[in-house]
C-alpha cells in the first residue's frame, strides 16, 4: 500500500472531525460578526472594543500554537481537542456573563487559549499523528465539513441571538460544546499510536527536507493569510468600491463560500494525484487572477473575483496542513504547524485593520495591487520549494 494513501476506517473520525471543527470555528473565529454590536450596545462600549479583544485571542492563539502542536506531539490530539471543548465553553461562558470590557476581554483571552488548541492545526495534527502521510485525504475531509462554519454559524448566531439575546447565544453555543463537541472528539477520534511507533514508522521512509522550507513555508502562509484576513473582513466594502451596487457585492461575496468547497472538492477528487506544492502554486494565482479581472471590468466582474478568491483560499487551506506533512513528515509535525503558523495568525489578526486603513486612504487598485502582490510572491517562493516523492511499500 502506498503510504500516502488513507487506512480504511478513517470516515467516523473524519466526520467527527469535521463536525466539532464545524462547532469550533462556528463559536469562536465566526462569533464577532454576529454578537459583537449586540454586546458593545448593552455593555455601552464602542463595537471597536470588541473587535480589539477578538485580536487579542487571535494573538494569544499565535502565541500558543508551538506549545499546543509539542502537546499533541506528546500525547495525540484526542485529550487536547476535548480539553479544547472545555475552554470554549468556559470561555463563551465568561462572554455570557460578563457585565463589562474587562471580564469581556478575559472571555475572548480564555476563547483565544480554546482556539490555539481546538481549531484547524490541531485537528491536522491529531489527523498527522494518526496516520502519518496518509493523512492528507483525511485532512481534506474536515475542511470540507468544516467549511461551512460560517454558512451555519452566522445564521444560527443571529437566530439564537433575536431569540434569547447575545448572552443566551453564547451560553447554548457552549453548550453545544459540553453536549456535542466534547463527545465527538472524546469518543470517536482514536488515542494517537505511541511517539516510538511513529518514530520508527517513519525512519523507513524519511527523506530530507528542502533546504529553507521553513521560512519559505511560513512566508507562504504569512502572505496568503494576511490577505485572507483582509478579504473576510472587507469583501463586500471593496466590491462596492470596485463599482459594484450594495446587493451585487453582497450577492458577489456570498459566492465565497461555495467556492471554497467546489475548490476543495476538486482538491480531493483530481488534484490529489499530484504533489501539494502544485495546489499550493495553483491556489496561490486565484486572488491576482480575481483581481486583474475586477480592476479591468470593474464591478460587473465582482462574482468573478470572488469566486477566483475563494477557490483559491479554499485550497490555501488544505495545503496549509498538507504541504508541511509532504515537506517534513508526520514526526514533529504539531510544534512544527504551530511555528509556521504563529506569523499568519499574527498578520492575520492585524490585516482587518491594516487594509481598511488602506482602502481609506488609497484606491482600491493600490489595495488589489497589494494584495495580489503578496499572492504573487507567495507563488514564486514556492517555486523555490520542492516536496521530495514519498516513499512506496
Amino acid at each position: 500500500m502506498s503510504t500516502t494513501e488513507a487506512p480504511a476506517g478513517t470516515r467516523r473520525v473524519v466526520v467527527a472531525l469535521g463536525t466539532a471543527q464545524t462547532l469550533s470555528w462556528a463559536s469562536s473565529y465566526y462569533l464577532p460578526a454576529i454578537l459583537a454590536a449586540p454586546m458593545a450596545r448593552e455593555l455601552g462600549i464602542p463595537s471597536s472594543w470588541v473587535f480589539g479583544a477578538f485580536s487579542a485571542a487571535l494573538v494569544l492563539s499565535a502565541l500558543l500554537g508551538p506549545w499546543a502542536g509539542r502537546l499533541i506531539d506528546r500525547r495525540g490530539g484526542r485529550d487536547v481537542l476535548t480539553v479544547s471543548n472545555l475552554v470554549l465553553a468556559a470561555g463563551l461562558a465568561l462572554l455570557a456573563v460578563a457585565q463589562g470590557p474587562l471580564l469581556l476581554t478575559l472571555g475572548w483571552l480564555v476563547l483565544g487559549l480554546g482556539m490555539s488548541i481546538g481549531l484547524y492545526d490541531a485537528a491536522f495534527a491529531t489527523l498527522a499523528g494518526l496516520y502519518g502521510r496518509a493523512a492528507r485525504s483525511p485532512i481534506t475531509g474536515i475542511t470540507l465539513i468544516a467549511g461551512f462554519a460560517s454558512t451555519v454559524g452566522w445564521p444560527l448566531s443571529a437566530v439564537m441571538e433575536e431569540a434569547i439575546g447575545w448572552r443566551g447565544a453564547c451560553l447554548a453555543w457552549a453548550g453545544l460544546h459540553l453536549l456535542v463537541g466534547l463527545p465527538l472528539n472524546r469518543l470517536l477520534v482514536p488515542p494517537a499510536p505511541p511517539p516510538e511507533k511513529q518514530k520508527g514508522a517513519e525512519d523507513g521512509e524519511a527523506v530530507p527536507a528542502p533546504r529553507f522550507a521553513m521560512p519559505l513555508l511560513a512566508f507562504v502562509f504569512a502572505t496568503t493569510w494576511t490577505v485572507t484576513g483582509a478579504m473576510a473582513a472587507h469583501l463586500p466594502v471593496l466590491l462596492e468600491a470596485s463599482g459594484a451596487t450594495p446587493a451585487a457585492a453582497i450577492a458577489a461575496a456570498a459566492l465565497v463560500g461555495p467556492a471554497q468547497v467546489a475548490a476543495r472538492l476538486l482538491e480531493f477528487g483530481f488534484l490529489r494525484r499530484f504533489s501539494p506544492v502544485v495546489s499550493a502554486r495553483l491556489a496561490t494565482l486565484g486572488h491576482p487572477m480575481g483581481a486583474a479581472v475586477l480592476l479591468a471590468a470593474g464591478g460587473v466582474a465582482a462574482p468573478a473575483f470572488a469566486v477566483l478568491h475563494g477557490m483559491g483560499n479554499g485550497i490555501l487551506t488544505i495545503v496549509k496542513g498538507t504541504l508541511p506533512l509532504a515537506v517534513f513528515g508526520p514526526v514533529g509535525y504539531g510544534a512544527r504547524q504551530g511555528l509556521l503558523s504563529a506569523p499568519s495568525r499574527f498578520l492575520q489578526a492585524l490585516s482587518p485593520f491594516l487594509f481598511g486603513l488602506l482602502l481609506e486612504r488609497a484606491s482600491v487598485g493600490a489595495a488589489l495591487a497589494l494584495t495580489s502582490a503578496l499572492t504573487l510572491s507567495a507563488f514564486l517562493a514556492l517555486l523555490l520549494l520542492s516536496v521530495p516523492a514519498p516513499a512506496r511499500r
